[in-house]
């Protein structure tokens, strides 16, 4: 049985894929500090699996603590969820992500050569292309300019691993996601943000709920149908599914370059306002919204192709939007609960 490190397992997409690790037959690592997550989601994945991961509570951020882990474990693969991600956070503590953000990947890398180890699946994001010149977007487009210091980091994050990997023979796949959205059918595990949502889809959830009092709609004059912008949601357990398919490329010695970098999402652009009315529509309620000016650091529109991804993984999504809208409103319901 291959053991697989995840790291920031117990965060939103981190527990999706650990679940489905375990559900592939994988045995589960998890190294998650807590800064964004409650020990709570550990005891749902084993509700879920009827299988308990590993865990370590650490910061990847401290070497000496990854090192005792792989001291522990003979680790096969590495997928690394562990940063910080709000887009709005990010422009205003840049100094917080950069540190965050890269010095955890760094470490990891590090200990990957020392340990002449491999296999390392990277979670990377669609605002590596910023904006992009055309639509929908493909793994050809250009890499440019982050328009946010998160996005920054996943570029940059990006180039230390293809330069690793050229240098010191590791094997890896950065995954550009796109808009996870949804939860587990099973409704044990979904977005959890501690605090406010730095995320569309928790807050409307959480408007829905009353935990927030109105919803904000950042702009409606883009040059969109509806003037708000265009985003390609994915449920997190088809993003999930998509680490499974990349770390088995890996392992089977598919891969055709030692780092390689795919889109996952649908290939469908939604809009704001489309998902306000879709998840009314498919709940059976209303939301209180208002429209606010633009915000920093967000592009217009950004979708994917996903060609490659569909034929490089052997890999597609299965789950449609409204089914993602319904799960996380009965994901929210059973935090209120």
């Amino acid at each position: 049985m291959k053991k697989i490190l995840v790291t920031g397992g117990l965060g939103f997409i981190g527990s999706h894929t650990v679940v489905e690790l375990q559900n592939e037959g994988f045995e589960v690592i998890i190294i998650d500090d807590l800064s964004n997550t409650t020990l709570s989601v550990l005891e749902n994945i084993e509700a879920i699996t009827n299988k308990k991961p590993i865990f370590y509570e650490a910061d990847v951020r401290i070497k000496s603590d990854l090192e005792s882990v792989f001291d522990a474990h003979k680790i096969d693969g590495v997928i690394h969820f562990a940063a910080f991600k709000a887009v709005g956070e990010s422009i205003a503590k840049p100094l917080e992500y950069y540190e965050n953000n890269l010095s955890s990947l760094i470490n990891i890398l590090m200990v990957l050569k020392n340990r002449n180890l491999d296999h390392f699946i990277f979670s990377s994001s669609a605002t590596v292309y910023g904006e992009p010149n055309e639509l929908p977007i493909t793994e050809n487009a250009p890499v440019k300019k982050a328009e946010s210091v998160y996005g920054n980091t996943k570029k940059i994050g990006e180039e230390i691993i293809k330069d690793s990997c050229k240098a010191y023979g590791i094997n890896a796949i950065a995954l550009r996601y796109f808009n996870p959205i949804g939860a587990h059918a099973s409704a044990k595990i979904g977005e959890l943000p501690l605090g406010v949502p730095q995320n569309l889809i928790p807050y409307v959830t959480q408007t829905a709920a009353g935990i927030r009092e109105q919803l904000s709609v950042f702009g409606n004059d883009y040059a969109t149908e509806d003037g708000t912008a265009i985003r390609d949601y994915i449920h997190v357990v088809d993003l999930a599914k998509a680490h499974i398919a990349a770390l088995k490329r890996l392992l089977d010695k598919n891969n055709k370059n030692s780092f390689e970098f795919f889109n996952i999402g649908t290939g469908k652009g939604t809009s704001v306002l489309e998902i306000i009315q879709t998840f009314e529509k498919v709940n059976n309620l209303k939301l209180n919204y208002k429209i606010v000016g633009r915000r920093d650091g967000d592009v217009m529109s950004c979708y994917a192709d996903t060609t490659i991804a569909n034929k490089e993984l052997q890999w597609k999504t299965e789950i449609g939007l409204e089914e993602a809208l319904r799960s996380a409103w009965k994901w929210q319901q059973n935090q209120t609960v």
